[in-house]
């Protein structure tokens, strides 16, 4: 069992009187943590995953040879899930806390929470019904990395009302911002807990929250609840107990060590789908029977469900005094204390509010399969450290997990056009690797965006597992926009945001290249992403350079590369023209057009009048994807010269030029590709192994 760390040495758990004493109590817990070597997250990783040389000394003072820095993404396909307890976990840890001795309700942040970036924020973690504060459990090693957690545990006994409960947090809050004042606190509330955090917001509208509500309780179901609470007060006290003698599920006993020892193998063998989680569950519960009934005995549930009723009440009485931004999990299969009509009266009604629905989730997402709270912060933008979010300070690297997810999401369209890596080396020399690439930063990469930007999974994928080269790519603004009535579900862009796209700016291009990242960049931006029939493969650049002189403030590299394959994979039969003749479809397009909004305001040109719609396609049988990087330009020390405009206008058309280049080369040379097509493909794959590369056109 893993230990938590807490304002007690021996229960556990401290009372906290005041909150002064609660800040020296934390303290005194920071210090007697166990500690753990966990990896910090931060905005940038060493870029080189092949070798980097170092000049350093050994002690007899012989430069040390070369040393090769392991790429950390390299063993993707081995990467098991960043959340690994579960509901087993959740009550073998609450049983614990149970043994509290009672009290009043107090803050304790868990031991795996010990190592967090620095300037993480603070997150309060208000609980549900259980009142135990583990509702996290799944999520705090992943959350602690960027997060300082403390969660409030209201024991047992505690008979506190709902208004002294929102005291309590509301002291500590005031406390803690006056501290940090630049800093938001994140409230994460689940059921009864999102109400104390709204009511905390609106109490508070000057204070800087993000509220983080996990189903959160905006009605009692009286048509369950009613039923349920004459159950209770007609049932003798000592039920649990009577349930426990009848059935024989007891703590130690060995059914109970039997249905314990199913649960735990299911664990460990991961079985997938819903049906796995759910039995594993039923099994965790049936094996733990009297601590949920210890947790919840009858006179604490009835106690819990009046003051659900009255903190229902409280919310929904002033939720238009909350200003802070809210992110909204709502499972889809919590029907007693969930209304959709309320939660569509709360995203109408806060200001800043984001809905994201957990189809496949039940009461308890939190510690269901399926939902990790750290990736959906991070898909959702949700993170900060200061006022606002910040695209470059505040991104989140992606986990070996999550990008084995997003592996596994294109693994399709990756296996299926394999595609075909080339890159120049500074003596010209194409080769078919990564290695023409630079490791170190800024390197700004140029090319021609295909139809839907299909390229983009296997160019920014392949280069992460490969070579730990991370793209951050410049990205249309209509991503991060979280419209309520989009045509495109919003899940759908989520691999844009967790893989590092950046909302495409002069301000977000120029912070990129000072941070030494490694930037893509598509001149051609929608116009390409969304062009007319006839029209692959052709660039739609703006007359004038755009980055050429920002790139050489930085002295960075600018890699001109070309794609190929849309033509071998789809047919475009339906483009922005057709569909603007036909009624329906002619407002699908006005409206998508309308809600993207125009980053080229002011332009007269096509580049200015981007029609956004949905292609109409015919699949093909796939064919194969071609990339080729061209040799690259190094702009160090050339500052002085491209401030010249008509300098610069030379270097941008020569890049330009390349990229044609890298185009027509990539036309000319598949076509002697004797594995161009599907097929041929898949005969060399079962004969050589599926993991086998497959050859190509003679370089």
């Amino acid at each position: 069992m893993v230990v938590t760390t807490v304002l007690h040495s021996t229960l556990g758990l401290c009372a906290v009187s005041s909150t002064s004493n609660l800040l020296r109590q934390r303290t005194l817990a920071v210090q007697h943590r166990l500690t753990s070597v966990k990896s910090v997250i931060s905005t940038t990783l060493p870029s080189s995953g092949i070798r980097r040389r170092h000049k350093d000394k050994d002690e007899d003072g012989a430069t040390v040879a070369a040393k090769v820095v392991k790429n950390p993404y390299s063993e993707v396909e081995a990467a098991s899930p960043d959340l690994r307890k579960s509901l087993s976990d959740f009550l073998e840890e609450a049983r614990d806390f149970l043994d509290d001795g009672g009290g009043p309700p107090r803050w304790f942040s868990p031991l795996e929470c010990g190592a967090q970036a620095q300037g993480s924020p603070l997150l309060l973690f208000l609980p549900g019904i259980d009142g135990t504060g583990l509702g996290l459990i799944r999520h705090h090693k992943k959350l602690g990395e960027v997060f300082d957690i403390w969660c409030l545990h209201i024991p047992v006994s505690d008979r506190t009302p709902a208004k002294e409960l929102v005291k309590l947090i509301e002291k500590t809050v005031k406390s803690e911002y006056s501290r940090f004042p630049n800093r938001p606190i994140y409230l994460v509330g689940e059921s009864i807990g999102a109400c104390f955090a709204l009511d905390v917001a609106a109490r508070n509208p000057n204070i800087d929250f993000s509220l983080i509500l996990v189903n959160p309780a905006t009605h009692v179901n009286n048509f369950i609840s009613q039923p349920l609470s004459g159950i209770l007060n007609v049932l003798p006290d000592g039920i649990p107990t009577l349930l426990e003698d009848i059935f024989g599920v007891q703590q130690g006993d060995p059914l109970t060590g039997m249905l314990d020892a199913l649960s735990n193998e299911l664990s460990v063998q991961r079985m997938g789908g819903l049906g796995g989680g759910m039995l594993r569950d039923i099994l965790s519960i049936s094996t733990n029977f009297p601590t949920l009934s210890r947790m919840l005995p009858k006179d604490t549930l009835l106690w819990k469900l009046e003051m659900l009723k009255s903190a229902i009440a409280s919310v929904n009485s002033h939720i238009y005094s909350v200003r802070a931004e809210t992110l909204i999990l709502l499972s889809k299969r919590d029907q007693w204390l969930l209304n959709e009509e309320d939660i569509d009266r709360y995203s109408r009604t806060l200001p800043k509010c984001i809905v994201r629905k957990l189809d496949d989730n039940g009461q308890f997402p939190l510690l269901e399969d399926g939902v990790d709270l750290a990736t959906i912060i991070k898909c959702t933008c949700f993170y900060r450290r200061g006022k606002s979010h910040d695209h470059i300070r505040d991104y989140i690297m992606p986990t070996i997990y999550e990008l084995k997810q997003q592996i596994d999401d294109h693994r399709l369209l990756m296996d299926g056009t394999s595609p075909v890596m080339l890159s120049t080396l500074e003596d010209g020399t194409i080769v078919r690797s990564f290695e023409g690439l630079p490791s170190e930063g800024p390197v700004l990469y140029v090319g021609y965006h295909m139809l839907l930007g299909f390229e983009l999974a296997p160019l920014v994928l392949q280069l992460m597992k490969e070579r730990n080269i991370h793209l951050r790519g410049l990205a249309h603004p209509l991503i991060f926009k979280n419209l309520k009535d989009s045509l495109v579900n919003a899940k759908m862009l989520d691999k844009y945001k967790i893989m590092g796209a950046v909302p495409v700016s002069n301000m977000n291009f120029y912070k990129l290249l000072r941070e030494k990242a490694h930037v893509l960049l598509y001149p051609g931006g929608l116009r390409e992403a969304f062009h007319r029939k006839g029209e692959e493969y052709k660039l739609f650049w703006p007359e004038r350079s755009e980055f050429v002189r920002v790139a050489s403030k930085f002295g960075a590299k600018i890699v001109p590369f070309g794609v190929l394959g849309e033509d071998d994979i789809c047919e475009l039969v339906l483009d922005s023209n057709d569909q603007r003749n036909m009624p329906y479809l002619k407002d699908l397009v006005e409206k998508a057009t309308k809600d993207s909004g125009n980053i080229r305001e002011g332009d007269e040109t096509e580049l200015g009048n981007q029609d956004v719609y949905i292609p109409g396609l015919v699949p093909k049988i796939p064919g194969r994807f071609y990339y080729y990087f061209g040799k690259p330009i190094d702009l160090a020390g050339k500052e002085k010269e491209l401030k010249d405009k008509e300098k610069a206008q030379e270097l941008y058309l020569q890049v330009k030029s390349e990229v044609e280049q890298c185009i027509a080369y990539l036309k000319r040379k598949r076509e002697s590709d004797p594995y161009r097509h599907l097929l041929p493909r898949m005969l060399y794959q079962a004969s050589h192994g599926l993991s086998s590369d497959i050859p190509t056109f003679d370089l």
